[in-house]
């Protein structure tokens, strides 16, 4: 994403300069959790920017406010033939008027540094996110399922594709490119089965189904804080200025932007299935093969609307939800509480879950389950109405991965490998119609 990029927000929707002003000494311990290099200077230059602003901001208002005194009394002295003193007035006025464009013009540019500044500054995170600078400092939480023992022989998921005709990764590559694999047979069933699992999982939840675009436009992105794209990670389309989604996060959450909801409807809940774009830039090695890190891929969503005070027991609902689809898939798993160094840009605190995978001898990640507190719904002007009061205040929003396909069918693939086939698990069996998978695709 170009650096000149113009985003025409306001610059309220960020981490609010209400928080940074009053509380600053713990912002800044807060993004120095975050391990954010710099994070006292970038604090100190958005509270100097911001004085600049209201500053001018006061001498503008003041500036007119004389201007138009002034005025005033022109028509008056004119009347009474004192044409010398009302164009001496006239000569104040056009000073003042000219004064007051130069202080428009320094607040419009103090805004727009205040704006380029603030979206450099992650969400602080939660006390309960531990220190840490990187992955080997987060907490495992959780674990359940039993772990399979399987023969030295056992192959991975890769290998099970080619020997059975599953997945044909090669095919991918020649009409697309590496990172956009193809389904066959019994595969592309199975694929719809995952789908259809999570989707009614979710609607049993509580949640409502929606089928959102898979492109947005720049303010959906910037409202959750893909944008701007610091890593380069979203696919643009340029010349309709629109982006492919990351995740259904995106669009099912822009549903609120703008919005100003009734206390009662809330916690709002959803759900989207839809394929997801990511461009893995710096993405190498062992850990990209196969299933393991793909540019296209399948994924069901769960996103939550909620006030303050209820948000932490949604994100609680929201981890024992995604722990019973692993449970149902008779998934060894994991649950891990990212440290402040891992944890993402937007997000005050994450879960992440793991499944282990019995071949390749190692978790692999298939949900990240977040509460980004007032952060999103800030950048989003998403707010609500007490009912007692009227009073107007921001929601905290939530989501979770529940789940992403290909890292979990790596997982099924290679924990259920049978000299058979592979064995689905029975909670798949009624979605896909078959108990094994194998080449046998009709």
């Amino acid at each position: 994403m170009p650096a000149n990029k113009n985003f025409n927000i306001n610059i309220s929707n960020m981490l609010t300069l209400k928080l940074i002003s009053e509380e600053t000494e713990r912002v800044i311990r807060g993004l120095e959790k975050k391990h954010f290099e710099g994070a006292r200077e970038a604090v100190e230059n958005v509270l100097n920017i911001d004085k600049r602003r209201r500053e001018a901001q006061q001498n503008f208002d003041k500036t007119k406010q004389e201007a138009n005194l002034l005025s005033k009394q022109i028509g008056g002295l004119l009347k009474e033939g004192q044409q010398a003193a009302a164009d001496e007035i006239k000569a104040k006025v056009a000073v003042l008027k000219q004064t007051g464009k130069d202080l428009q013009d320094e607040m419009e540019t103090t805004e727009r540094e205040l704006m380029a500044l603030l979206c450099t500054i992650p969400n602080i995170p939660n006390d309960d996110v531990p220190e840490g600078r990187d992955a080997s400092s987060n907490v495992v939480v959780k674990e359940g399922g039993v772990i399979p023992q399987l023969p030295e022989d056992a192959l991975c998921h890769w290998d099970l594709c080619k020997k059975y005709n599953l997945i044909d990764f090669d095919l991918g590559v020649k009409i697309t490119g590496a990172g956009f694999p193809i389904y066959i047979g019994k595969m592309a069933r199975l694929q719809r089965a995952l789908e259809a699992f999570f989707l009614d999982e979710a609607r049993k939840s509580g949640y409502l189904e929606i089928q959102p675009p898979f492109v947005v436009n720049q303010a959906s992105g910037y409202g959750t804080g893909q944008l701007p794209d610091k890593e380069g990670q979203m696919y643009h389309a340029e010349m309709d200025d629109l982006y492919l989604i990351p995740t259904a996060e995106v669009p099912v959450t822009n549903i609120f932007r703008d919005e100003i909801l009734d206390e009662k409807d809330l916690p709002i809940k959803r759900c989207a299935y839809s394929a997801c774009f990511r461009r893995e830039a710096g993405s190498y090695g062992k850990d990209v093969r196969g299933l393991n890190r793909l540019h296209q891929f399948d994924k069901v969503e769960l996103v939550r609307i909620d006030k303050p005070e209820h948000s932490y027991d949604s994100l609680k609902e929201m981890l024992n939800h995604v722990e019973s689809l692993c449970q149902k898939l008779e998934l060894p798993y994991h649950i891990l509480l990212l440290c402040g160094g891992d944890i993402s840009f937007t997000a005050a605190i994450c879960y992440d879950f793991e499944v282990w995978s019995a071949a390749q001898k190692r978790w692999l990640e298939v949900s990240s389950v977040s509460n980004f507190e007032s952060y999103q719904a800030n950048r989003l002007k998403c707010r609500y109405r007490h009912t007692e009061d009227g009073k107007i205040e921001l929601c905290h929003t939530l989501n979770g991965s529940a789940l992403a396909l290909p890292r979990i069918v790596a997982t099924i693939i290679e924990n259920n490998q049978t000299p058979e086939g592979i064995r689905v698990p029975k909670a798949l069996v009624p979605y896909c119609g078959f108990e094994i998978l194998d080449d046998k695709n009709f």
